[in-house]
């Protein structure tokens, strides 16, 4: 069959080329759309399951819960191992003085009956026997002073710097005046060989700033009294690997 003068075949050959053209055209875009579609889709699948899921809660000091009972609190510095002297009530200083006639009895077979309470305590304060325990004056002084703390410049049981304490207890108990600084002490003082250190030395130290700033008194078995920076009123040893560094020498101003 024929149209003017041409195959059919060749004549409907165009137009089946076009058509298949744009049939594949069809397809191409069907698929497209139908692919764009199953992304969205994945998409929107993947944001709902994120919506969904629970955010982690910010910190908030409102959220914050306690140990029931528990507080804390400012509290005052603890300035020795022992309780100041000053303030303590009659039933606190029976309970005390119990305490080291129960304690000194298990040390020694001196006649406890006779001894006062404060040789019983610093007797083992000062690891001796209380027998040795003889100047009451001192030990009252020592324990009046028990536990004050330090600051530099005072010279109250408030709180107490080492040569206001020295130049305290010196003057009560041995009647003895003392220089306000350590520095002077040294210098008003005769030297005394650690070997020969008796109750009522004073003892010196290096410990910062000026070449002797800090002083003690000796009292016994190479133990001093003192205001330390770090514990208040005291008793240490001079074979104490701090001091031992930074003892200067010992003055007698007892005569």
């Amino acid at each position: 069959m024929s149209v003017g003068g041409k195959s059919l075949v060749l004549y409907l050959a165009p137009m089946l080329s076009l058509s298949i053209k744009k049939l594949v055209c069809a397809c191409f875009t069907l698929a497209a759309f139908a692919s764009c579609k199953s992304i969205k889709n994945v998409g929107s699948k993947d944001n709902s399951t994120a919506k969904k899921s629970t955010p982690a809660k910010k910190s908030n000091s409102k959220d914050v819960k306690f140990i029931d009972g528990i507080a804390v609190t400012p509290g005052n510095v603890v300035t020795s191992k022992h309780n100041a002297s000053t303030g303590k009530t009659e039933a606190q200083r029976k309970e005390e003085k119990a305490y080291y006639t129960a304690q000194a009895n298990n040390l020694t077979n001196f006649n406890i009956e006779k001894a006062d309470w404060l040789q019983l305590k610093y007797a083992i304060v000062l690891d001796a026997s209380v027998e040795k325990m003889t100047n009451l004056g001192l030990l009252r002084a020592i324990d009046y002073w028990w536990g004050t703390r330090y600051c530099l410049g005072g010279s109250t049981t408030n709180c107490v710097d080492c040569s206001a304490f020295t130049l305290a207890v010196m003057r009560d108990v041995y009647n003895v005046p003392l220089a306000r600084t350590a520095q002077e002490q040294y210098n008003n003082s005769d030297r005394v060989e650690v070997e020969d250190l008796k109750e009522g030395d004073l003892v010196f130290f290096h410990t910062s700033g000026r070449s002797i700033s800090h002083v003690g008194i000796y009292v016994i078995n190479n133990k001093f009294v003192h205001a330390a920076t770090s514990g208040g009123v005291m008793v240490s040893d001079l074979n104490d690997k701090y001091w031992q560094a930074r003892y200067k020498g010992a003055g007698r101003v007892i005569k």
